[in-house]
């Protein structure tokens, strides 16, 4: 196993997320409010992000916000249909930057991983979505390069009403 990588699921398991109909469906399980801890070089973070639906319900809206040392760096993204029906995101960030991507094949991870893959400078990145056990949520990013995915952010979020309060 290298570092910082889940393996995949490999045992049959009972389906832990009950997706809905349509274009959006696979994002049904993320709508609500989430929160993660985690250690990184720079230090302990602690990240929200928030799904919910708007726009009559045809798009979602993630905002993201990510409590790192000395700074807040947040993110707002819409998941919706692109021009060929596909579901794909549009990312801006309070860095500047943006991304845009559509839904791929993440099933390497869980098979009931919904991932999204986008092109950046750097390269082909995912971000992938996984459910745990205990109700939570796994996030991931992931960089493409010749051996495979090398993650370089996994968080463990919990429904945001189970987690400590944020401190500002």
């Amino acid at each position: 196993m290298r570092k910082g990588r889940c393996d995949a699921v490999t045992t049959s398991r009972k389906k832990i997320w009950k997706k809905g109909r349509g274009i959006l469906g696979a994002l049904d399980p993320l709508i609500g409010s989430w929160q993660a801890e985690s250690d990184s070089p720079m230090g302990r973070i602690r990240c929200s992000r928030t799904l919910s639906r708007i726009l009559n319900g045809s798009r979602v809206l993630l905002e993201a916000q990510w409590h790192l040392p000395g700074k807040v760096y947040e993110e707002h993204a819409i998941f919706g249909a692109d021009e060929s029906g596909k579901l794909s995101f549009w990312s801006f960030t309070s860095d500047g930057k943006r991304s845009q991507g559509s839904l791929a094949d993440a099933t390497d991870i869980d098979p009931e991983a919904v991932g999204f893959e986008a092109h950046m400078p750097a390269g082909l990145a995912r971000m992938v979505y996984w459910p745990d056990e205990d109700g939570g949520v796994n996030w991931a990013v992931e960089s493409r390069n010749k051996k495979g995915w090398n993650r370089f952010a996994h968080h463990h979020y919990v429904a945001a009403h189970a987690a400590r309060p944020i401190k500002r």
